[in-house]
């Protein structure tokens, strides 16, 4: 599922009107509300401060709020967008300074739904998997098979230590421990010895392999 890694914050300019959107990472319907707050504090001089949420696995937690502008042409459409771009565990202010030029419902609409597309895009989002953790320790003359067959299955190496012997710590997708087992072993003639670990639910930021969460 794809997740708010760290927040950003977007703006665009529609008939003088200026849309401002902020996103962060959340975990809980009270950390939505709290982060609702600070910024309706933020721009207490703003006409409008609309907002969205999502939370849950599947996104079955979702919140909205046109704070003022008419039904369903602020908070519903900053929702739709998390929706429709899978975003998960987010929450998304947009902050409207009226610029004196009415927008209709629909030109509303397009401005708030561009402005959270803005903030998600100044944003860091990242896909995050379910995986389990893997030690492999080998000799050196399995290394360069073993680097190789990581690169092909795209395994996340989380640390490289090097001894007597080589142990790699790796983060392998879920369902794949028996093949990548097998593999593993085929390559090296048996001689690696594979240790698989608690189930995790990672990502990758910066082409850097980063643990979330025990998985269940």
């Amino acid at each position: 599922m794809k997740m708010v890694y760290s927040g950003g914050e977007g703006e665009i300019i529609e008939k003088k009107s200026r849309f401002i959107a902020t996103v962060r990472p959340v975990a809980t319907e009270e950390e939505a509300a709290a982060f609702i707050g600070e910024m309706k504090k933020k721009y207490w001089d703003a006409r409008h401060n609309c907002s969205a949420f999502v939370l849950g696995e599947r996104q079955e937690i979702s919140r909205c709020s046109d704070d003022g502008e008419p039904a369903q042409t602020a908070g519903r459409p900053i929702l739709e967008v998390l929706l429709k771009e899978d975003i998960h565990n987010a929450v998304v202010v947009v902050t409207r300074y009226f610029g004196g030029v009415l927008l209709g419902t629909g030109g509303l609409v397009r401005a708030y739904q561009r402005a959270t597309q803005e903030g998600l895009a100044a944003s860091v989002i990242v896909d995050v998997k379910e995986g389990r953790r893997l030690s492999v320790t080998t000799d050196y003359n399995g290394l360069g098979k073993l680097q190789y067959l990581i690169a092909q299955r795209q395994l996340a190496q989380i640390d490289t230590l090097y001894t007597e012997q080589v142990e790699l710590l790796l983060l392998a997708p879920m369902g794949q421990q028996e093949q990548i087992t097998k593999e593993m072993e085929d390559a090296t003639n048996g001689s690696a010895r594979l240790h698989w670990g608690e189930a995790v639910k990672y990502a990758m930021v910066d082409k850097k392999p980063e643990i979330f969460e025990k998985s269940h």
